[in-house]
C-alpha cells in the first residue's frame, strides 16, 4: 500500500532535504517540481535546485494541475517527492483567482492523496507560524495554507515537522 508523508516546516528549516533523504531510499523516483519562473531570482532558485538532484529523479514540472501529474507519472513510479505544496497554491492563488478549499484543483489533489498512485513526499510550508501578513488577500492565502496543510495531514501516514534541519516525528 502505497504511503503518504507530509514534510513542513518555516523556510530554510530543512524539509526540502529530509523529503529528499525520504525519497531517496526508493529505486523509480519522480520529483514534480511547482515552482515556475517568475524572475531572475527564481529562475536562479531552480537551477540551483536542478544542480543539487543532477540526475536523481526524474523531474515532471507542473505548476498547476499537481493532481493530474500525480495521476500520469510514468509506470512503474515508486516515490513522487513533491516540492512544494505552498508555491503550487501561490501558482493557484496566481493564474485562477483567489481559489477556497473547495476550488476543483484543491478537491482533485485531495482526492489522489486519499488513494495514491506511488508513495508520495509531500513538501509543504508551516505558514501560520509567523508574522501576520499586513494585506487581507496575504491573510487568506496564509489561512487557506494552514487549512491545506490540515487535510494533507489528516490523509498522510506520516508527517513530519522540520525545525533548524532537524525532523521531528508529529504523526506515524
Amino acid at each position: 500500500m502505497a504511503e503518504v508523508t507530509l514534510v513542513t516546516g518555516g523556510s530554510r528549516s530543512g524539509k526540502s532535504r529530509y523529503a529528499m533523504e525520504l525519497a531517496l531510499a526508493f529505486q523509480n523516483r519522480v520529483l514534480v517540481a511547482t515552482a515556475q519562473v517568475a524572475d531572475g531570482e527564481m529562475e536562479e532558485r531552480i537551477a540551483r535546485h536542478r544542480r543539487e538532484r543532477g540526475d536523481l529523479f526524474h523531474t515532471v514540472e507542473e505548476p498547476l494541475d499537481l493532481a493530474g501529474a500525480l495521476v500520469s507519472l510514468p509506470e512503474g513510479t515508486q516515490v513522487a517527492l513533491v516540492d512544494c505544496v505552498t508555491v503550487w497554491l501561490g501558482n493557484l492563488f496566481y493564474h485562477l483567482g483567489e481559489v477556497v478549499l473547495d476550488s476543483p484543483p484543491i478537491r482533485a489533489f485531495l482526492k489522489v492523496l486519499e488513494s495514491p498512485p506511488c508513495n508520495l513526499v509531500l513538501v509543504t510550508n508551516e505558514v501560520g507560524m509567523g508574522l501576520v501578513p499586513p494585506d487581507p488577500l496575504s491573510r487568506r492565502f496564509r489561512d487557506l495554507a494552514g487549512l491545506l496543510n490540515q487535510e494533507m495531514a489528516r490523509r498522510a501516514q506520516r508527517v513530519i515537522l522540520t525545525v533548524c534541519g532537524i525532523p521531528v516525528v508529529v504523526k506515524g
